[in-house]
C-alpha cells in the first residue's frame, strides 16, 4: 500500500476530490462493488489518504448525505395566502430546484438507504422536514383553523411522500419536470378547499 505523505494530507482539495470520486463510483457501481482503491484512483490520491480522511468506507456515505442541499424553506416565500395550489407548486418547485444540484446523489444515497441506518436516519429526518414544510404552507395559504387539523396532517403526508419518491427516483434531468405533480396538487388543493366548505364555521378561517 502507498504510503500518505503529510503534503497529501495537506491538500485542501484531496477530501473533495475523495466525495466526488465516490458519489460518482457508488452511482455507477453500487456502494458494495466499489473499492475504495478505485475511489483513490479516480480521485487522484493515495489510497491510504483515503482512509485517512475516513476511516471506513460507510463513512464516505455518511459524509455524503452531508452534501445534499440545505431542506430548509422559508414558508414565507413560497406560501400564497388564500391559494392553496399555488402555495404547494411553488414549495414543490423549490425543492425540485435545489434537487437538480444534486441528482445522481440524491437517487444513490435513496438507493442504500435500505442497507445503511446512516442514510437511513438522515433520509427520514429530511422527510420529516418535508412534512412540517408542506404542513406549515398548508396552513399558511389556508388561515388559521381553517382546515381540519386531520386533513392537513394527511394532505401533508401525502404531498411529502409523492414529493420524495420522485427525488429517490430522479437521476436524470428529466426525471422530475416540473409539471409532474400539478394535477396531483391541484386535486389535493381542491379537495382540502371542499372539505373546508364543508367545515363547521371558525373563526378567522382563510379559505372562501
Amino acid at each position: 500500500m502507498a504510503r500518505t505523505k503529510s503534503g497529501d494530507r495537506d491538500d485542501p482539495s484531496a477530501r473533495e476530490r475523495i466525495l466526488l470520486a465516490a458519489e460518482r463510483l457508488f452511482a455507477e457501481l453500487g456502494f458494495t462493488a466499489t473499492p475504495t482503491s478505485r475511489i483513490a484512483e479516480v480521485a487522484g490520491v493515495p489510497k491510504g489518504l483515503v482512509h485517512y480522511y475516513f476511516r471506513r468506507k460507510r463513512d464516505l456515505l455518511t459524509a455524503l448525505v452531508g452534501r445534499l442541499p440545505d431542506e430548509r424553506i422559508d414558508v414565507a416565500s413560497v406560501a400564497v395566502p388564500g391559494d392553496l395550489a399555488e402555495s404547494l407548486r411553488r414549495l414543490v418547485a423549490e425543492h425540485d430546484r435545489r434537487l437538480s444540484t444534486s441528482r445522481v446523489l440524491s437517487h444513490l444515497l435513496w438507493r442504500e438507504a435500505d442497507t445503511h441506518r446512516a442514510v437511513r436516519d438522515a433520509l427520514r429526518s429530511r422527510h420529516g422536514e418535508l412534512v412540517r414544510q408542506v404542513r406549515a404552507v398548508i396552513v399558511t395559504a389556508a388561515g388559521p383553523n381553517a382546515l381540519p387539523e386531520a386533513d392537513v396532517d394527511g394532505a401533508a403526508a401525502l404531498v411529502a411522500l409523492a414529493v420524495g419518491y420522485r427525488h429517490s427516483m430522479a437521476r436524470h434531468e428529466d426525471d422530475a419536470s416540473p409539471g409532474e405533480m400539478e394535477r396531483e396538487l391541484e386535486f389535493i388543493a381542491n379537495a382540502l378547499t371542499a372539505r373546508a366548505a364543508t367545515a363547521p364555521s371558525v373563526p378567522g378561517g382563510g379559505l372562501h
